[in-house]
């Protein structure tokens, strides 16, 4: 016979059930909020890159410049080039959100850094931006903040790929722009074709410098396997304070894969500031760069580059030249994620504008035409 249980017992025993339901659900919201807090966490990527450099010219120029050089400006001279450390969370399926932000430092922040976010210092924001794929057809992806250009074949080296080149292009360096601080949308309308369209407060500058935004848009085709076609163009008031003097620029880039280790690119450039030129007509530039890489095998390829970049009206290099060059690049891949190249590249230009042996302000020895240099760099991304 079971002995009925006292009014006391019986509040006694209600309170231990209550708090023993009250902690089950303490637990059971423990661990939902921890397979949530690692869910978060899992979708978050680390990634980066490190890559370091040695450039010699035999023009041995005083001043200790490579001419119209972007990054590898140094003659004689080792460089840590980048360490770039990625963070990030896609957002890939509709009513996610994500975000990234790209710290670096090194001899990149001189050229990259966006105006008015860190100044002259050696650290840069390369990328810090918010996204959100909204439920738009087959998701429309919006992001805000601080993103590397979309256009040209060449790019900001970092854990997202590197170029052929260790060198850069003159279209990379004098045609267009490195980065913009705005709003843009990406909407992908079938595997075949793709479109973008941004706003921003122009080129390279974290804060507006006048009242007018800059606009862009990319198409982007795929007519056929190994074949891919973009189609970049900008137009905006860049100068401070000036909201009237436009700079547009439309840029062409074509990838084509005609075998599995063969990979031909070409990249065009047509540019123009109102204004800019002689007597008040616009000033313009305009490019034409081909590439070509070839992988010999697993560990070996070989690069070449050819350019031709024409600033008419010497908006865009201060001098009224018409540059061409030509760079060769063996890369060594000596182990998983890490590469030992080296450059070899002529520049030639029909004006007299580079060192020889001393300096441009040195009357007593004639500038060249020319200069030739050798580059070295190792480099690790992950």
């Amino acid at each position: 016979m079971v002995k009925p249980l006292t009014s006391k017992e019986s509040e006694m025993r209600t309170l231990s059930t209550t708090l023993i339901a009250f902690i089950f659900l303490l637990a059971f919201n423990g661990t939902l909020r921890a397979q949530d807090e690692a869910k978060w966490y899992d979708g978050i990527a680390v990634n980066g890159f490190v890559a370091s450099s040695f450039t010699w010219n035999f023009n041995t120029p005083a001043s200790g410049e490579n001419g119209f050089r972007i990054f590898d400006k140094k003659h004689n001279s080792f460089s840590p080039d980048v360490f770039q450390l990625a963070i990030k969370r896609d957002a890939e399926k509709a009513g996610e959100a994500g975000f990234r932000a790209d710290l670096v430092t090194g001899m990149l922040p001189r050229y990259t850094a966006s105006a008015g976010l860190f100044g002259n210092t050696n650290i840069d924001l390369l990328q810090a931006y918010a996204s959100y794929m909204a439920p738009v057809g087959s998701g429309l992806k919006l992001e805000m903040g601080k993103f590397l250009t979309h256009m040209g074949y060449e790019l900001i080296e970092g854990s997202d790929g590197y170029n052929d080149n260790i060198s850069r292009s003159f279209l990379f360096g004098y045609a267009i722009p490195f980065a913009h601080t705005g709003l843009r949308a990406r909407y992908a309308f079938s595997d075949a074709v793709s479109a973008m369209v941004m706003v921003a407060n122009g080129w390279d500058n974290a804060v507006e410098n006048n009242s007018n935004k800059t606009a862009g848009f990319q198409l982007g085709l795929v007519p056929t396997d190994g074949l891919s076609l973009y189609i970049n163009g900008i137009h905006g008031a860049e100068m401070e304070k000036n909201n009237s003097d436009a700079t547009t620029v439309f840029d062409f880039v074509a990838v084509w894969s005609p075998v599995d280790r063969l990979s031909i690119g070409v990249n065009a450039d047509f540019g123009s500031l109102a204004g800019g030129g002689a007597e008040g007509e616009d000033a313009k530039w305009t490019g034409f760069a081909g590439y070509l890489r070839y992988q010999v095998c697993e560990r070996v390829a070989l690069a070449l580059r050819g350019e031709m970049f024409d600033d008419a009206d010497g908006v865009r290099t201060g001098v009224k030249q018409k540059l061409t060059e030509i760079t060769f690049t063996p890369e060594f891949r000596l182990a998983q994620n890490f590469a030992l190249r080296a450059d070899l590249r002529y520049d030639m230009s029909d004006q007299k504008v580079f060192e020889d042996g001393a300096s441009l302000t040195d009357t007593t020895i004639e500038p060249s035409d020319a200069q030739m240099t050798f580059g070295l760099q190792m480099l690790f991304h992950f």
